[in-house]
């Protein structure tokens, strides 16, 4: 039974287990990735830096405080991983202009120049790895995944 109470077909459940067990591949896979990612950029980097990085350095600027909503992160765990990027040259940190209480944090050029060739690594790996797909496969499996995003 679904969740709305009607049944679902056994074709669609077994398809639905398959998907899930997939996807719970793609989670380590990402979290082995991100592991991998920031132990090239600095051995003693974690990943939760690393995520918080690549966020700062696409948004172009943020604060902790949004950092820690947006991960649902521990304020404390954020300001570490913030300190240790300061240290390792990685991340710029401003008073906010509005907020004096809050700091502007932006990615160094150092970390731009990092984070794309990791960007780029992982693109090719994904083209590779989807080489054997039409475009309309892609787009499928696109659209699952917004699908996904909006739950």
């Amino acid at each position: 039974m679904s969740a709305a109470g009607a049944a679902v077909p056994a074709d669609v459940d077994d398809a639905l287990a398959e998907f899930q067990g997939h996807l719970n591949l793609i989670f380590a896979r990402a979290r082995a990735l991100w592991k991998e990612s920031a132990a090239r950029i600095h051995p003693e980097l974690q990943p939760a830096g690393y995520k918080l990085l690549t966020f700062i350095a696409r948004e172009g600027s943020t604060n902790a405080h949004l950092l820690a909503e947006r991960f649902e992160m521990d304020k404390s765990v954020v300001s570490r991983q913030v300190r240790m990027l300061e240290d390792l040259d990685l991340l710029a940190s401003r008073p906010d202009d509005h907020d004096g209480r809050q700091r502007v944090l932006t990615a160094t050029r150092t970390a731009c120049v990092v984070l794309a060739d990791i960007r780029r690594e992982h693109a090719d790996r994904l083209h590779e790895s989807l080489a054997g797909l039409t475009a309309d496969e892609i787009r499928a499996a696109s659209k699952v995944f917004r699908h996904l995003t909006e739950l």
